[in-house]
């Protein structure tokens, strides 16, 4: 690959599955996210304490811009299969089930 068509991202991609729940009940503190390419616990294992953006757009201009961010953190895993739970600052909406978020490269451990 050039320099010219690698890519440039901090971040990995995302998807926003549920909440944290039980059969009846659900707990809206703690996400629920699976990355792309992390199929087992011990994938997952890197990303733990990794940053995570939900990037949104918002209809309200506010400080010359319509995109909006809820920053959150990596936890820990979440069952076998590279699902991870993430703590939001402030919870993550149900609108966003399904969406992408991003989970930076950043604070490395390595």
């Amino acid at each position: 690959m050039s320099s010219e068509t690698q890519s440039h991202r901090l971040y990995v991609k995302g998807k926003h599955l549920s909440y944290q729940r039980g059969k009846r009940n659900s707990n809206p503190n703690t996400s629920l996210i699976k990355i792309e390419g992390v199929d087992d616990t011990n994938a997952a294992q890197f990303y733990l304490g990794k940053k995570v953006a939900f990037v949104y757009r918002a209809s309200k201009e506010v400080r010359g811009t319509k995109i909006r961010v809820i920053w959150g953190k990596v936890t820990r895993p979440h069952g076998n299969s590279g699902v991870v739970r993430a703590q939001f600052r402030n919870n993550l909406p149900p609108r966003s089930f399904g969406a992408t978020v991003r989970i930076m490269l950043y604070p490395s451990s390595i």
